[in-house]
């Protein structure tokens, strides 16, 4: 990789931790293409990140994000996570070093704090800005829908005793 490749890379990576909350480094030394692949595709499902990185051009990348206090993490064989999601990388992470011996979490960042592997793992134990939109639109609709039934409800009694009072007289 030439100077050039180097800062492209740099300013590519800066730019997208720039509009990260939740950076996750992990360790995945001894993985194969397949094993790599597929946590990408993971990543990539759940809305997050991942990219094996040098140390060096890392903790360069690093400076001017609020990640900056995580460059002690980068040490031997890195790779890192990221998402928009506070908790989306650091599920799929946690989920994929729990199926692989060869993948593990060292840390991250969340914001400007430092998290360790015990705080990425009950961060990923949250749950996903998707599912708190859907839980929360699920709380908003309950209440119209229950309004809606007591509204029709009256409706609904009226033309049940109409029908009553149809089926008598044709009786008769």
């Amino acid at each position: 990789m030439d100077r050039s490749q180097k800062e492209a890379t740099i300013a590519a990576l800066n730019l997208e931790l720039q509009s990260a909350a939740l950076v996750v480094v992990t360790k995945q030394s001894g993985m194969t293409v397949a094993e790599v692949t597929d946590l990408r595709r993971k990543m990539r499902a759940a809305g997050a990140s991942f990219k094996v990185t040098k140390n060096r051009l890392a903790r360069i990348a690093l400076k001017g994000t609020q990640f900056e206090k995580t460059e002690d993490l980068f040490k031997g064989p890195t790779a890192i996570a990221w998402s928009k999601d506070p908790v989306a990388a650091a599920k799929v992470a946690i989920d994929y070093a729990k199926t692989n011996d060869k993948f593990k979490v060292i840390g991250g960042g969340l914001g400007s704090t430092v998290l360790n592997t015990q705080g990425v793992e009950a961060l990923s134990k949250l749950p996903s800005l998707t599912e708190l939109r859907a839980s929360l639109l699920g709380m908003i609709q309950t209440p119209a829908t229950r309004i809606a039934g007591v509204l029709q409800a009256p409706g609904g009694q009226v033309a049940r005793v109409l029908a009553a009072y149809a089926k008598k007289d044709e009786a008769a």
